[in-house]
Protein backbone atom coordinates (compact mmCIF):
# COMPACT_ATOMS: atom_id res chain seq x y z
CA UNK A 1 0.00 0.00 0.00
CA UNK A 2 1.47 3.05 -0.89
CA UNK A 3 2.27 5.59 1.92
CA UNK A 4 0.28 8.70 1.75
CA UNK A 5 1.95 10.82 4.60
CA UNK A 6 4.56 12.37 2.22
CA UNK A 7 5.47 13.08 -1.65
CA UNK A 8 8.52 10.23 -2.61
CA UNK A 9 10.93 12.09 -4.90
CA UNK A 10 13.50 9.83 -6.20
CA UNK A 11 17.37 9.86 -5.86
CA UNK A 12 17.45 10.91 -9.58
CA UNK A 13 14.85 13.45 -8.42
CA UNK A 14 17.20 15.28 -6.07
CA UNK A 15 19.84 15.12 -8.34
CA UNK A 16 17.50 17.12 -11.01
CA UNK A 17 16.71 19.32 -7.94
CA UNK A 18 20.12 20.57 -6.78
CA UNK A 19 21.32 21.60 -10.80
CA UNK A 20 17.96 23.24 -10.75
CA UNK A 21 18.52 25.67 -7.86
CA UNK A 22 22.40 25.69 -8.78
CA UNK A 23 23.38 24.05 -5.58
CA UNK A 24 26.78 21.70 -5.62
CA UNK A 25 27.61 21.80 -1.59
CA UNK A 26 27.88 19.16 0.71
CA UNK A 27 24.27 17.74 1.13
CA UNK A 28 23.66 16.94 4.63
CA UNK A 29 20.43 17.28 7.44
CA UNK A 30 21.67 19.58 9.05
CA UNK A 31 21.08 23.63 9.21
CA UNK A 32 24.33 24.57 6.83
CA UNK A 33 22.11 22.45 4.07
CA UNK A 34 18.55 23.31 4.76
CA UNK A 35 19.95 27.25 4.88
CA UNK A 36 21.43 26.71 1.80
CA UNK A 37 18.69 24.71 0.04
CA UNK A 38 16.62 27.24 0.85
CA UNK A 39 18.29 29.90 -0.60
CA UNK A 40 19.04 28.51 -3.57
CA UNK A 41 15.73 27.59 -4.16
CA UNK A 42 14.24 30.90 -3.77
CA UNK A 43 16.87 32.49 -5.80
CA UNK A 44 16.30 29.92 -8.68
CA UNK A 45 12.41 29.42 -8.72
CA UNK A 46 10.03 31.84 -8.71
CA UNK A 47 7.01 32.30 -7.17
CA UNK A 48 4.32 32.73 -9.88
CA UNK A 49 0.76 32.38 -10.23
CA UNK A 50 0.50 31.37 -14.35
CA UNK A 51 -1.49 28.29 -13.93
CA UNK A 52 -4.57 30.12 -12.24
CA UNK A 53 -4.87 32.71 -14.88
CA UNK A 54 -6.39 30.01 -17.06
CA UNK A 55 -8.04 27.73 -14.40
CA UNK A 56 -5.27 25.10 -14.57
CA UNK A 57 -4.77 22.93 -11.26
CA UNK A 58 -1.05 22.91 -10.18
CA UNK A 59 -0.23 19.23 -10.00
CA UNK A 60 1.30 18.16 -6.67
CA UNK A 61 2.58 14.93 -7.02
CA UNK A 62 6.33 14.60 -7.61
CA UNK A 63 5.92 13.57 -11.26
CA UNK A 64 4.33 17.18 -11.56
CA UNK A 65 6.31 18.99 -9.36
CA UNK A 66 9.62 17.50 -11.23
CA UNK A 67 8.16 18.58 -14.44
CA UNK A 68 7.09 21.73 -13.99
CA UNK A 69 9.21 23.65 -11.69
CA UNK A 70 12.75 20.98 -12.39
CA UNK A 71 12.50 20.26 -16.11
CA UNK A 72 10.28 22.93 -17.16
CA UNK A 73 11.84 25.97 -16.49
CA UNK A 74 8.37 27.29 -14.34
CA UNK A 75 7.66 28.10 -10.80
CA UNK A 76 5.00 28.32 -8.66
CA UNK A 77 2.75 29.31 -5.80
CA UNK A 78 3.34 27.88 -2.04
CA UNK A 79 1.67 24.23 -2.58
CA UNK A 80 4.22 23.47 -5.57
CA UNK A 81 7.08 25.57 -3.88
CA UNK A 82 6.95 24.06 -0.29
CA UNK A 83 6.08 20.46 -1.37
CA UNK A 84 8.85 20.26 -3.45
CA UNK A 85 11.20 21.61 -0.78
CA UNK A 86 9.61 19.45 1.82
CA UNK A 87 10.31 16.53 -0.14
CA UNK A 88 13.50 16.55 -1.11
CA UNK A 89 14.37 17.62 2.32
CA UNK A 90 12.73 14.54 3.24
CA UNK A 91 14.66 12.56 0.34
CA UNK A 92 17.80 13.61 2.01
CA UNK A 93 16.82 12.30 5.78
CA UNK A 94 15.58 15.41 7.26
CA UNK A 95 12.75 15.24 10.31
CA UNK A 96 10.11 17.39 8.77
CA UNK A 97 6.32 18.10 7.49
CA UNK A 98 4.22 19.91 6.47
CA UNK A 99 2.09 22.94 8.01
CA UNK A 100 -0.76 25.12 6.75
CA UNK A 101 -1.71 28.93 7.93
CA UNK A 102 -3.77 31.84 7.77
CA UNK A 103 -2.79 34.70 5.64
CA UNK A 104 -2.38 37.78 7.52
CA UNK A 105 -0.25 39.86 5.30
CA UNK A 106 -2.27 42.75 3.87
CA UNK A 107 -5.36 41.68 5.69
CA UNK A 108 -7.17 44.04 8.37
CA UNK A 109 -6.41 42.63 11.53
CA UNK A 110 -10.26 41.91 12.43
CA UNK A 111 -10.08 39.56 8.86
CA UNK A 112 -10.64 35.81 9.20
CA UNK A 113 -9.16 34.41 6.44
CA UNK A 114 -8.76 30.74 5.67
CA UNK A 115 -5.81 28.15 6.06
CA UNK A 116 -4.35 29.01 2.94
CA UNK A 117 -0.83 28.82 3.00
CA UNK A 118 1.56 25.60 3.83
CA UNK A 119 5.02 26.32 5.38
CA UNK A 120 7.29 23.29 6.69
CA UNK A 121 8.17 22.43 10.26
CA UNK A 122 11.90 20.76 10.63
CA UNK A 123 13.53 19.30 13.43
CA UNK A 124 17.28 19.73 14.05
CA UNK A 125 19.41 18.56 16.85
CA UNK A 126 19.07 22.36 18.42
CA UNK A 127 15.08 21.99 17.65
CA UNK A 128 12.62 23.07 15.71
CA UNK A 129 12.63 25.27 12.48
CA UNK A 130 9.75 27.22 10.41
CA UNK A 131 11.23 27.04 6.89
CA UNK A 132 9.34 28.41 3.93
CA UNK A 133 10.12 29.04 0.27
CA UNK A 134 6.33 30.08 -1.00
CA UNK A 135 4.83 33.45 0.58
CA UNK A 136 5.81 35.39 -2.65
CA UNK A 137 7.39 38.86 -1.59
CA UNK A 138 7.91 38.22 1.82
CA UNK A 139 8.91 34.63 2.19
CA UNK A 140 11.42 34.12 5.06
CA UNK A 141 14.84 33.82 3.13
CA UNK A 142 16.82 31.94 6.26
CA UNK A 143 15.04 29.26 8.74
CA UNK A 144 13.86 30.29 11.79
CA UNK A 145 13.70 28.99 15.06
CA UNK A 146 10.61 28.31 17.16
CA UNK A 147 11.59 30.93 19.49
CA UNK A 148 9.43 33.57 20.45
CA UNK A 149 9.57 37.15 20.70
CA UNK A 150 13.22 37.44 19.08
CA UNK A 151 14.10 38.91 16.33
CA UNK A 152 15.53 36.67 13.48
CA UNK A 153 17.93 38.31 11.05
CA UNK A 154 17.53 36.28 7.70
CA UNK A 155 19.58 37.47 4.13
CA UNK A 156 17.09 40.08 4.33
CA UNK A 157 14.40 41.31 6.67
CA UNK A 158 14.64 40.75 10.15
CA UNK A 159 11.31 37.89 11.42
CA UNK A 160 10.50 37.35 14.47
CA UNK A 161 7.82 34.30 15.99
CA UNK A 162 4.92 35.33 18.30
CA UNK A 163 3.36 32.32 20.40
CA UNK A 164 0.01 32.62 21.98
CA UNK A 165 -0.95 30.73 24.92
CA UNK A 166 -3.30 27.72 25.61
CA UNK A 167 -6.54 30.14 26.09
CA UNK A 168 -5.88 31.78 22.64
CA UNK A 169 -5.37 28.52 20.80
CA UNK A 170 -1.42 28.02 20.91
CA UNK A 171 -1.03 29.52 17.72
CA UNK A 172 2.06 31.13 16.40
CA UNK A 173 2.15 34.37 14.47
CA UNK A 174 5.08 35.17 11.64
CA UNK A 175 6.11 39.08 11.74
CA UNK A 176 8.24 40.79 9.38
CA UNK A 177 9.95 44.24 10.02
CA UNK A 178 9.55 46.67 7.01
CA UNK A 179 10.89 50.23 6.85
CA UNK A 180 10.92 49.76 11.01
CA UNK A 181 7.63 48.50 11.03
CA UNK A 182 6.53 44.88 12.29
CA UNK A 183 3.67 43.74 10.16
CA UNK A 184 1.61 40.07 10.48
CA UNK A 185 3.38 37.77 7.68
CA UNK A 186 0.62 34.76 8.89
CA UNK A 187 -0.93 32.81 11.81
CA UNK A 188 -0.33 28.71 11.88
CA UNK A 189 -0.62 25.94 14.48
CA UNK A 190 1.89 22.96 14.31
CA UNK A 191 -0.75 20.31 13.17
CA UNK A 192 1.48 18.09 10.95
CA UNK A 193 -0.37 18.00 7.55
CA UNK A 194 0.05 15.53 4.62
CA UNK A 195 -0.17 15.78 0.82
CA UNK A 196 -3.59 15.19 0.57
CA UNK A 197 -4.97 18.38 3.01
CA UNK A 198 -3.82 20.81 0.49
CA UNK A 199 -5.74 19.12 -2.33
CA UNK A 200 -8.77 20.63 -2.01
CA UNK A 201 -7.42 24.44 -0.97
CA UNK A 202 -5.15 23.78 -4.01
CA UNK A 203 -8.28 23.62 -6.48
CA UNK A 204 -9.88 26.43 -4.78
CA UNK A 205 -7.09 28.55 -5.01
CA UNK A 206 -6.34 27.60 -8.87
CA UNK A 207 -10.07 27.57 -9.99
CA UNK A 208 -11.84 29.99 -7.74
CA UNK A 209 -13.28 33.41 -9.24
CA UNK A 210 -12.64 34.82 -5.58
CA UNK A 211 -9.00 34.03 -5.29
CA UNK A 212 -6.22 36.28 -5.02
CA UNK A 213 -4.53 34.06 -7.56
CA UNK A 214 -6.86 34.85 -10.03
CA UNK A 215 -6.97 38.68 -10.17
CA UNK A 216 -3.89 39.14 -12.44
CA UNK A 217 -0.23 38.20 -12.83
CA UNK A 218 2.13 37.57 -9.74
CA UNK A 219 5.90 36.59 -9.28
CA UNK A 220 8.57 37.30 -6.81
CA UNK A 221 12.25 36.28 -6.54
CA UNK A 222 14.61 36.55 -3.72
CA UNK A 223 18.21 37.33 -5.17
CA UNK A 224 20.96 37.63 -2.55
CA UNK A 225 21.27 42.04 -1.81
CA UNK A 226 17.21 42.25 -3.49
CA UNK A 227 13.74 41.24 -3.22
CA UNK A 228 12.19 41.37 -6.84
CA UNK A 229 7.92 40.98 -7.58
CA UNK A 230 5.65 41.57 -10.08
CA UNK A 231 2.17 42.31 -9.65
CA UNK A 232 -0.97 45.22 -10.75
CA UNK A 233 1.90 45.90 -14.27
CA UNK A 234 4.43 46.63 -12.36
CA UNK A 235 7.87 45.59 -12.04
CA UNK A 236 9.52 46.55 -8.11
CA UNK A 237 13.18 45.88 -6.94
CA UNK A 238 13.83 45.71 -3.34
CA UNK A 239 17.54 46.18 -2.80
CA UNK A 240 17.99 45.36 1.20
CA UNK A 241 17.85 48.35 2.93
CA UNK A 242 17.40 50.53 0.29
CA UNK A 243 14.38 52.54 -1.45
CA UNK A 244 12.20 50.05 -3.51
CA UNK A 245 12.80 50.93 -7.29
CA UNK A 246 9.40 51.17 -9.26
CA UNK A 247 8.50 50.25 -13.21
CA UNK A 248 5.78 50.45 -14.49
CA UNK A 249 4.92 47.45 -17.35
CA UNK A 250 2.95 48.96 -20.51
CA UNK A 251 1.76 45.73 -21.89
CA UNK A 252 1.76 42.29 -22.01
CA UNK A 253 4.60 41.66 -24.25
CA UNK A 254 6.16 43.90 -21.39
CA UNK A 255 5.22 41.59 -18.30
CA UNK A 256 6.37 38.91 -20.61
CA UNK A 257 9.76 40.18 -20.91
CA UNK A 258 10.19 40.93 -17.60
CA UNK A 259 8.57 37.46 -16.26
CA UNK A 260 11.98 35.44 -18.67
CA UNK A 261 14.62 37.93 -18.02
CA UNK A 262 14.08 38.35 -14.38
CA UNK A 263 12.18 35.92 -13.15
CA UNK A 264 13.67 33.39 -15.15
CA UNK A 265 10.05 31.41 -16.28
CA UNK A 266 10.05 29.82 -19.24
CA UNK A 267 7.06 30.78 -21.67
CA UNK A 268 5.71 27.57 -23.13
CA UNK A 269 2.35 30.15 -24.35
CA UNK A 270 3.47 33.24 -24.52
CA UNK A 271 1.24 34.76 -26.42
CA UNK A 272 -2.07 33.03 -24.69
CA UNK A 273 -0.53 35.01 -21.89
CA UNK A 274 -0.07 38.66 -23.76
CA UNK A 275 -3.57 38.05 -24.81
CA UNK A 276 -4.74 37.52 -21.41
CA UNK A 277 -2.96 40.85 -19.85
CA UNK A 278 -4.13 42.58 -22.35
CA UNK A 279 -7.37 42.26 -22.50
CA UNK A 280 -7.40 42.17 -18.41
CA UNK A 281 -5.96 45.85 -18.82
CA UNK A 282 -8.86 46.99 -21.27
CA UNK A 283 -11.52 46.38 -19.08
Amino acid sequence: MNDLSRIHFEAADLTAYLDRIGYSGPVAADLATLRALQGHQLASLAFENLDPLFRRTPELSAAGLIAKLVRGGRGGYCYEQNNLLLGMLQRIGFDAHGLMGRVRWGSPADNLTPRSHMMIHVTLPDGPYLVDAGFGGMTPTGPLRFVPDIVQETPHEPFRLLHEGPSNGGDWLLQAEVAGTWNDVYRFDLNPQIPIDYKASNYYLANSDESFFRQGVIAARHVPGKRMALGNGSFTVYPTGQAPQRHALGDGNAVCDVLEREFGIRLSDRAALIAYIDAKASG
